[in-house]
């Protein structure tokens, strides 16, 4: 029997570290360019059996079709022609994810719809695609509340870590692993995909074929139905798929014999969308999914700890709902008085636009150390909403600056609550190659 694969590949750059790279780690940049501009030309002339599934966050997206950024990197890579190749249907299949790349169970329920509407509206306006089928929770922070929300955005399947799956109706550990599941929150329902973390963890760090192929024989060999095998990881990140030396990356290395083999009469592993699987064999049983992330360098994802491990973490995320609470108070109370133009519409949008840059997963990702970024935007935020004229919003928007101001002021030294997680670190360059859900953190604030 012949076992499909699922390659994802999950590429995200925080809006403006690409051009703060450029400036300070000119050749780290180049690298994430070349490795970005390697996935297309890779697949060339191998539209037959080649598929690829591609997560592209709309900062990264904003960024490669911003005609300054294009200009600035032209002669190193072609950004135009880069998003023109991710456009071919035959060797991509593009899923959905968030604007700015939040962990979706830790922002407020109102920013989530938020991020997933503006990565439409640049993904369509990029990619040309009149549906994306499957969606990628970044840092594929998932909770069971998100389906309606899914489902209400069109989308027809999720990505799930093997980890955080508990079967509700009985299956083998074969068929739990690799074949997609019904998961239900209330009324709304979502077809899972389950992403192996231990074949995953090594398409990381760089396999060999054969040991690839041995592996998933061993895993699959006890299905009586064809397993869906798939594998995640950042595309872009980590020298495997950085390195430039043919024969010695993802690619090179890996990729092109796994296309060879899988044309052979040999066969017993062929690449697959997901929307083909799905079309062809359907889903199998159904299953919970226990809130949590993928495993990152140093944490295996339960409860968030990369993200909520020190008292200033947790604060960023508590001053997150705050915000949120009064920035949709405001849009709500425009609506109602049809304020649709002029300086506090504006003003409003302003202050929704760095609320959602304050909650990309990367400024809660190097423990405190990307921390004052999203503080600076909550700030921004702030103010905004500071000069938004009259009525209801005024009032919560003068009363949210105000204790933002307070909580600026000097007090009293006080014991630590708690000693910081062992893994809130700052970020080296040693820690942007390991890591996997990281992007790279630049040599100076951006």
């Amino acid at each position: 029997m012949i076992a499909h694969h699922a390659l994802v590949l999950n590429l995200h750059q925080p809006l403006g570290n690409l051009q703060a790279l450029l400036e300070h780690q000119t050749w780290e940049a180049k690298e994430i360019l070349f490795a970005l501009d390697r996935i297309p030309r890779s697949l060339w002339g191998q539209e037959d059996v080649a598929r690829v599934h591609l997560s592209l966050s709309g900062t990264l997206l904003e960024t490669l079709s911003d005609p300054a950024f294009q200009q600035q990197v032209y002669g190193i890579v072609d950004c135009g022609s880069l998003l023109w190749h991710f456009q071919n249907q035959s060797l991509f299949e593009v899923v959905g994810t968030g604007y700015y790349h939040p962990v979706l169970p830790l922002i407020p329920e109102a920013d989530r719809k938020e991020h997933l509407r503006r990565w439409l509206g640049i993904a369509h306006h990029l990619l040309w695609r009149p549906r994306f089928q499957g969606f990628w929770p970044p840092e594929m922070g998932f909770s069971m509340e998100l389906i309606p929300l899914l489902r209400a955005f069109g989308y027809r399947y999720v990505f799930v870590d093997s980890e955080h799956i508990e079967p509700v109706t009985e299956m083998t550990w074969q068929e739990m692993r690799y074949r997609p599941h019904i998961a239900r929150h209330g009324d709304a329902e979502i077809v899972v995909i389950v992403r192996d973390r231990e074949l995953s963890d090594a398409q990381e760090s760089g396999m060999d074929l054969g040991w690839f192929l041995n592996e998933v024989a061993e895993r699959t060999k006890w299905c009586d139905f064809p397993p869906l095998v798939t594998t995640c990881t950042d595309g872009e990140n980590g020298g495997w798929f950085r390195n430039v030396t043919e024969g010695a990356n993802f690619w090179s290395a890996f990729y092109h014999p796994l296309l060879d083999h899988a044309r052979s009469e040999e066969a017993i592993l062929r690449p697959t969308f997901i929307s083909d699987y799905l079309d062809t064999h359907g889903v199998h049983g159904e299953v919970r999914v226990r809130t949590g992330a993928w495993n990152t360098g140093w944490h295996h994802g339960l409860g968030f700890t990369q993200w909520t491990g020190s008292e200033r973490q947790r604060q960023a995320l508590a001053d997150f709902a705050e915000v949120s609470r009064v920035v949709h108070d405001a849009r709500w109370y425009a609506g109602e008085r049809g304020l649709t133009e002029g300086p506090e519409a504006e003003a409003m949008e302003r202050a929704l636009d760095h609320l959602l840059k304050a909650e990309t997963s990367c400024n809660l990702f190097w423990g405190e150390a990307w921390v004052p970024r999203a503080e600076a935007e909550l700030q921004a935020s702030r103010d905004a909403l500071a000069q938004v004229g009259s009525g209801a919003t005024a009032i919560a928007a003068e009363t949210l600056v105000e204790d933002s101001r307070a909580e600026e002021a000097p007090e009293p030294p006080r014991p630590t609550l708690e000693p910081l997680a062992p893994e809130t670190h700052a970020p080296t360059a040693e820690d942007a190659s390991a890591s996997r859900i990281r992007t790279s953190a630049p040599a100076t604030p951006l």
